[in-house]
């Protein structure tokens, strides 16, 4: 069963490394937290959960991602939505969606979610390049 669960885990890491390109570190400290605790499986489960509604969601790839990213942009989340801007521009958004949810962001969230955004865009397309 800990062999199952350690195979669990790495196919885990290995679905953020294919959805943002990284594990991110507060991902790969529940993972730790959840090994040295001996529950493994209740991560495993929340993870189930999360590849049900992310990976496997009825909108898409591109534009779950593209909500994410607006969501978090929304409630401030500075750590989880760039990798998600960039999650949705791997997925084949444009530059211009990306903008169009940063846009939408300040209609929701108001002008510091617009420029989370904007600065979260200007690190993902550097220098013009898309």
């Amino acid at each position: 069963m800990a062999d199952q669960e350690s195979v669990d885990t790495a196919n885990i890491e290995n679905s953020y490394r294919e959805l943002t390109g990284t594990v991110p570190a507060n991902i790969a400290e529940r993972i730790r937290i959840a090994a040295i605790s001996g529950r493994n499986k209740s991560i495993i489960r929340i993870e189930e959960l999360r590849a049900q509604l992310i990976i496997e969601n009825p909108l898409g790839q591109k534009t779950g991602q593209l909500v994410h990213f607006a969501q978090l942009l929304a409630i401030g989340e500075e750590q989880a939505a760039p990798l998600h801007a960039d999650a949705a521009r791997k997925a084949g958004a444009s530059l211009e969606e990306l903008v169009g949810v940063v846009e939408l962001a300040l209609i929701t969230a108001g002008m510091p979610a617009y420029s989370r955004g904007v600065a979260i865009l200007g690190r993902l397309f550097p220098e013009g390049k898309t």
